[in-house]
């Protein structure tokens, strides 16, 4: 039973990162608005936040065939590359177009992560804690909005906050 559970936490690092990039844009955009001189574009601005939505959204809806066919874990494996690569794009963004692919890939990250971890932990929990290990990805989506709000926070209080750093922690 230990090993379930320890396969179930290290799933839900997806779920942190999920919860980590929809807070962390909260405070990044302020920011990004300036950068990129956003004040009279408000319809880009609200394309920056959503782009890792309508990610997500695409890629859901296809996620559960493409999973039955090359399986659970490839899947994951596939949206910790999209979480990674698309951190580094942000993180080098220079311009709102490149920042623009970068929230959709990073979206891409978020809907697989959070379609197949709690597909995975059911499929790979013992009955008798199946229900308990399912509770870790809501837990620890909410563990990654609390962590990015105080890291945003911390990091607003510098001289120069960097929007780039924000959004590349991912």
């Amino acid at each position: 039973m230990s090993g379930a559970v320890l396969v179930a936490i290290a799933a839900t690092v997806g779920n942190l990162l999920q919860g980590w990039d929809n807070a962390t844009i909260a405070g990044a955009v302020l920011y990004i608005k300036k950068e990129f001189n956003l004040e009279a574009a408000p319809t880009l601005e609200g394309l920056i936040v959503a782009m890792s939505l309508i990610g997500a959204t695409i890629i859901t809806t296809c996620s559960g065939p493409i999973s039955d066919w090359l399986g659970r874990r490839p899947m994951m494996i596939i949206s910790s590359i999209c979480y990674f690569v698309s951190g580094f794009i942000m993180l080098w963004s220079p311009n709102v177009y490149v920042l623009l692919l970068a929230r959709l890939l990073d979206g891409f990250g978020v809907g697989l992560a959070v379609t197949l971890i709690p597909l995975y932990i059911s499929e790979t929990a013992p009955t008798e804690i199946r229900g308990s290990l399912n509770t870790l990805p809501q837990f620890t989506g909410s563990a990654g909005m609390f962590l990015s709000y105080c890291t945003i926070f911390g990091m607003s209080l510098t001289d120069k906050p960097n929007w780039r750093l924000m959004l590349g922690i991912l």
